[in-house]
């Protein structure tokens, strides 16, 4: 009789070896009791991604021989089996499936997720013949397509794009993914210049006073206004002469007045991308009124808003091919004016607000111009003239002597801009190679500022300038302005 402990070690023994070789088959008695294996003859995970065109087939050579055939839909991609180890895959129409393929003992031999969509070989080809230099590919997703790949500019990026849209019908089924390569930046400088020049001419006669025709007394008492810009430009009387019953009042102005507007602004924007510059300021123009009527009297505030005004720049620069650009302009110069301006009266003050309008002068347009050729928006002149005549009727038409009973108001206006725009394609550059405008500034010593009425010791030059300058900081003219 074999011993307890030897029959523990007999039977461990046992369920080991069992562990490590494969079971045998249990009868139908055995399986009563035990759980049924579920496996996954196929699947996607163990499928191959195999695109294919409307219309179009592929070839496959499989391991073993085909027993059984599977496909999810029929109606997309069919399989044509012609020998036992060879099938056509066909596409049929614009879908997805899968199709499996199995032996005789039931395993799989092969699975293929097939994509069925439209056909990309004459979109392939027509990019491939329009740009030979650039790497771009084409795969169809669904209905749509999309292109992927790198090219060397947005310029070939934009054309695949336009051919694959032009070519599948519809430019929104076309999805672009092209990657440029470097790209390029472009560098805009602008002169922005503008003269404006006015002439106001006001000349004016009024009279106040009374003469007696025998028992008929006939009073005088004009004010002839100056209604072309508004107002007279002084409030004081030019000339004054009284006699004994007349007073005449003769208003005789001119102004003339000169403004220069000149801005140069240097931008640099990576192709495709906008930049922007402005060089003004904002002015506050009231927006609406918050009270708190808790209080007596009620505590008003206005509310501010901020409008910009002066020069301003906006450019869109495309690189279309080596030295040649696309550029989209827009400029902008605006100032303040008092023409066409409101007053506003300050709600519970005696006091009244003004506010000035905006005349404003835009030009925009789109070329193309090479690296470094200038573009000239010019002949934007403006002449303005306004000229009235106000009078006491009749009287004003009389020759020579009318001329006691009207004023006259005349206004000319005239204004020139033109902006130049010269584009550049740039790179970087060292930092030791720019300079900046507080390079070679110094402070100058007191006895040089009090003496020599000098503000800076050096402005843009050397050391060794500073030290020769520094040795005749006594010497030359004194004075403020040295012109």
């Amino acid at each position: 009789m074999m011993p307890i402990w030897t029959r523990s070690i007999a039977l461990s023994a046992l369920l080991a070896a069992s562990a490590l070789t494969p079971s045998a088959p249990l009868s139908a008695a055995d399986t009563r009791g035990a759980t049924p294996v579920i496996q996954v003859a196929a699947s996607e995970a163990t499928s191959r991604f195999v695109p294919l065109g409307i219309g179009k087939s592929v070839a496959i050579d499989l391991p073993a021989d085909i027993k059984d055939v599977l496909v999810a839909d029929p109606t997309t991609a069919n399989a044509v089996v012609r020998s036992s180890r060879r099938v056509y895959i066909i596409g049929v129409k614009v879908g997805q499936t899968n199709i499996f393929f199995f032996d005789a003992e039931g395993k799989q031999i092969a699975g293929f997720d097939i994509a069925v969509t439209r056909d990309l070989n004459g979109i392939r080809g027509a990019l491939r013949q329009a740009l030979p230099e650039a790497d771009i590919r084409i795969e169809g997703i669904g209905t749509g397509v999309m292109l992927s790949g790198t090219a060397s500019s947005p310029a070939e990026s934009q054309q695949a794009y336009d051919l694959a849209a032009r070519l599948a019908g519809d430019g929104a089924q076309v999805v672009n993914g092209i990657t440029v390569r470097g790209r390029d930046q472009v560098m805009l400088k602008v002169t922005v210049a503008e003269v404006q020049r006015d002439v106001i001419k006001q000349l004016g006669i009024d009279l106040s006073g009374a003469t007696n025709f025998g028992q008929t007394v006939i009073s005088y008492a004009t004010s002839n206004p100056f209604s072309a810009t508004g107002q007279a430009l002084t409030g004081a009387t030019a000339l004054q002469v009284q006699g004994s019953h007349l007073t005449t009042s003769l208003k005789a102005m001119e102004r003339a007045g000169v403004i220069r507007t000149l801005a140069e602004p240097n931008l640099t924007a990576i192709s495709g991308e906008t930049a922007t510059f402005v060089a003004g300021g904002e002015f506050p123009i009231p927006n609406g009124l918050s009270c708190d009527t808790t209080k007596s009297p009620p505590v008003c505030q206005a509310q501010i808003d901020f409008k910009k005004f002066g020069v301003s720049l906006v450019f869109t620069p495309i690189v279309l091919s080596e030295g040649r650009i696309s550029l989209k302009v827009l400029t902008e110069v605006s100032d303040l004016s008092s023409e066409n301006a409101i007053t506003l009266q300050v709600p519970g003050s005696t006091q009244s607000l003004t506010i000035p309008s905006i005349n404003t002068r835009r030009a925009e347009t789109t070329v193309e111009i090479p690296s470094g050729g200038s573009l000239a928006m010019a002949g934007m002149i403006q002449d303005q003239t306004k000229q009235q005549i106000n009078g006491l009727p009749g009287l004003m038409q009389i020759p020579i002597l009318g001329a006691l009973f009207k004023s006259r108001d005349y206004v000319n206006h005239q204004t020139e801009l033109m902006v130049l725009v010269t584009p550049y394609a740039v790179h970087s550059v060292a930092q030791k190679q720019l300079s900046r405008p507080d390079d070679g500034f110094a402070d100058p010593s007191d006895p040089s500022t009090v003496l020599m009425g000098r503000l800076n010791r050096v402005y843009g030059s050397t050391a060794a300038a500073q030290k020769t300058e520094s040795k005749t900081s006594y010497r030359g003219n004194y004075g403020f302005i040295l012109d």
